[in-house]
């Protein structure tokens, strides 16, 4: 596998798409944390997987959201990170991609930002999340879905205290660009992620695609790191026939035009999330394979 970093600001590149639309087709009950499907039915994730390795995505994302401490607290299995993600690394790393990125979402913890305490235990949570994936197999690290800049903060100082592969990490922000229910907004975020030492600066949104490109644009403006956008599909409509504010990405054509829309507009990285499959990511991979990122 080329070392991910040699292509920052280079070529364009896709992340395959978070899995739990495709795994609820297939009867997983909705809801399920993608930790216990990876232990109930590690066919059902592999067969997908398989699908978006199919579908040409050249960075292959581990089915790890809910990888920290206190998330799988929840469901008992606090002491099984290890082998959760080991297991889910084996699976991506059976259909070898040319990239395997170790996703680790939020903690959910409540963060107080006068409080060290508060600070510290977030910060170790993640730190813990990035050492039970060991040292071989993972190009980077995606510290996925954050909610404010001190889950930023906190995120990238517990990698840094563990790490020094390539991090991205991604919050989640509205169609104005501010950080979803929060008074913070996207420049705020990359300020953090730039003085933190995150490598890639990533958001995750769901918007009509003028206001999409809009906000990479500022975040071109705000940071030189190479940027990902994760365009959040709200749902797959064969009865729509053009976007909608509520709905812009309602099948996976739409996916050409924000492709090469966001290429356009300074993005390198893309991937689709929410109610997304691999016809999407196939077509994000149509529109961006074989081209250089602009910035």
């Amino acid at each position: 596998m080329p070392d991910i970093q040699m292509r920052f600001h280079q070529d364009m590149l896709v992340l395959s798409a978070s899995p739990e639309a495709a795994l609820y087709q297939r009867g997983v009950k909705e809801g399920t944390p993608l930790e216990m499907i990876d232990v109930v039915d590690p066919e059902a994730v592999s067969e997908v997987t398989k699908l978006e390795s199919s579908a040409g995505a050249q960075c292959l994302v581990t089915p790890t959201e809910g990888i920290t401490r206190a998330r799988l607290s929840h469901e008992r299995m606090e002491d099984r990170a290890e082998d959760l993600s080991a297991q889910a690394l084996a699976l991506v790393q059976d259909r070898n991609p040319q990239h395997v990125i170790a996703q680790i979402g939020p903690t959910r913890l409540p963060i107080d930002p006068s409080s060290r305490a508060s600070l510290l235990q977030n910060r170790n949570q993640y730190a813990d999340a990035i050492r039970a994936f060991g040292d071989e197999g993972v190009d980077a690290f995606l510290f996925n879905d954050l909610m404010s800049v001190e889950d930023v903060r906190c995120a990238c100082m517990g990698a840094r205290m563990v790490t020094d592969r390539p991090l991205f990490a991604s919050v989640v922000v509205d169609g104005k660009g501010n950080l979803r229910g929060r008074e913070q907004s996207i420049e705020e975020a990359c300020d953090v992620m730039d003085e933190y030492e995150a490598d890639v600066a990533g958001i995750r949104i769901a918007a009509p695609l003028d206001r999409i490109a809009a906000v990479v644009e500022r975040m071109t403006h705000a940071t030189q790191l190479p940027i990902m956008i994760q365009l959040d599909v709200t749902r797959v409509d064969p009865r729509q026939d053009e976007p909608t504010d509520d709905n812009p990405f309602y099948c996976p054509d739409t996916m050409i035009q924000a492709g090469m829309r966001l290429r356009d507009a300074g993005a390198q990285f893309l991937r689709a999330v929410g109610a997304a499959r691999a016809s999407y990511t196939g077509a994000l991979v149509a529109a961006t394979d074989g081209t250089d990122a602009i910035r």
